[in-house]
C-alpha cells in the first residue's frame, strides 16, 4: 500500500522508513528467507464497536484441536472478529483417510462438509470462552504456505 489517501500522519504512523506497512505483529526471518510470525507488539485487538478481545484466548482454544495449526485472530478496527487458519498436514491426512475421503491435503478438502464442521466445531469450542461480542464470526481456511523473503 503507498498510504492512506490525504492523510499523510496515518501514513506515517503505518509504513516505516522502508516503506514497509506496520501490521503489529512481531515476525523474524530465518537464514533460508522464511518468515515466521512470532507475536504481536499488541496483544489487544480493539473492534470498531470498541471491545477489547484478547486473540490469545481464541487462538489457543482453536490451536487445542487436533486438526488446527497455526491460527490467527484479527479484526482491529473492524466490526466482528474473525479467524485465518491452518491445519496440520499430517493430522489433516490421518484425518481424510481414516474417513475415507479422497484427499488429503485443504486444497483438496476446502469444501469437504466434514472437514468444515470440524473446523466449526473448534471455532465454537473457542468461542464458548469468550462473550458473543469477542467470538470468532467468520473465519479463513488457508493452505500451508511458506512465504520467502524476497531480499
Amino acid at each position: 500500500m503507498a498510504g492512506y489517501h490525504n492523510n499523510p500522519d496515518a501514513t506515517a504512523d503505518a509504513i516505516n522508513e522502508d516503506g514497509w506497512f506496520q501490521t503489529g505483529d512481531l515476525d523474524d526471518v530465518d537464514v533460508d528467507g522464511f518468515l515466521h510470525i512470532t507475536g504481536r507488539k499488541k496483544e489487544i485487538i480493539v473492534t470498531a464497536g470498541g471491545k477489547n478481545v484478547d486473540p490469545a484466548v481464541l487462538e489457543d482454544r482453536m490451536q487445542a484441536h487436533n486438526l488446527i495449526g497455526p491460527t490467527m485472530v484479527v479484526g482491529e478496527g473492524q466490526p466482528f472478529i474473525a479467524a485465518i487458519i491452518t491445519l496440520d498436514p499430517d493430522a489433516l491426512s490421518a484425518w481424510a483417510k481414516s474417513r475415507g475421503k479422497a484427499g488429503t491435503s485443504v486444497s483438496e478438502l476446502r469444501d469437504d462438509l466434514d472437514l468444515n464442521a470440524e473446523i466449526q466445531a473448534a471455532v465454537d469450542d473457542a468461542n464458548a470462552a469468550v462473550s458473543k461480542a469477542e467470538s470468532i464470526r467468520s473465519w479463513q481456511l488457508l493452505d500451508a504456505v511458506s512465504l520467502r523473503n524476497p531480499a
